[in-house]
């Protein structure tokens, strides 16, 4: 898969403001999914849908029917990483029958996007919002914007930082074949937006894992 295009956003006050907004919802819509993936130990993002989908749909009606499946992606993204990856000290594969730890998304969590909720057409970049469309007037190198028409579309990611907020392209050739891999640096640590809360009591942390990663006073940032 080729790198990933990294596209920062010159946010004025209220559109930060607007952005935190979306961040603080989408956290919220995670959190309500987590509890379920927990309990019935599925995080298979099919399944997953099956289970939260309509029930998110009620709870959260401002946040629009598109974001709950992208909310959905995003945990069970996150459930592959924790639960499944093979250096994470979480791993279910080494602690078998053990109840699950629950995930706790922060309100600085990033919020997924796909071609529903965000376009990008003739350099204008449109993207959701939980009071309308947002729209970026973004100055694309020929060659990035050249990977727009060649390649697909595979994950879109809003995130913040001290330097402010910036949207991460996923794209790979049109032949690559879609799978719904874990990131290629999972391995590195485990996100800041992260909490897990008391269940699995992980092992030694492996070689390229952190020992922050464990688990201290009931909880852990991972």
């Amino acid at each position: 898969m080729n790198s990933p295009l990294r596209v920062p956003l010159n946010t004025s006050p209220e559109q930060a403001e607007r952005l935190q907004a979306l961040q603080k919802a989408f956290a919220d819509v995670c959190n309500a999914i987590a509890p379920v993936a927990q309990q019935t130990r599925c995080w298979n993002r099919v399944g997953l849908h099956h289970l939260v989908y309509r029930s998110m749909r009620e709870r959260f009606p401002q946040v629009g029917s598109q974001m709950v499946c992208n909310a959905i992606y995003s945990v069970s993204r996150t459930c592959r990483l924790v639960f499944q990856h093979p250096n994470s000290p979480l791993n279910i594969a080494r602690h078998p029958g053990a109840p699950l730890p629950l995930l706790v998304f922060q309100a600085n969590a990033p919020v997924y996007f796909d071609r529903h909720t965000l376009s990008l057409k003739d350099g204008v970049l449109s993207m959701f919002t939980l009071d309308g469309r947002m729209r970026f007037q973004l100055a694309l190198q020929p060659a990035d914007e050249a990977r727009f028409h060649r390649e697909k579309l595979r994950e879109i990611v809003l995130s913040n930082s001290a330097q402010g907020y910036q949207l991460v392209f996923s794209l790979s050739p049109e032949e690559e074949a879609e799978v719904e891999a874990l990131p290629a640096d999972a391995a590195a640590e485990f996100p800041e937006y992260l909490i897990v809360t008391p269940g699995i009591e992980p092992t030694a942390a492996p070689v390229g894992l952190p020992p922050r990663a464990a688990i201290a006073s009931g909880q852990a940032a991972l």
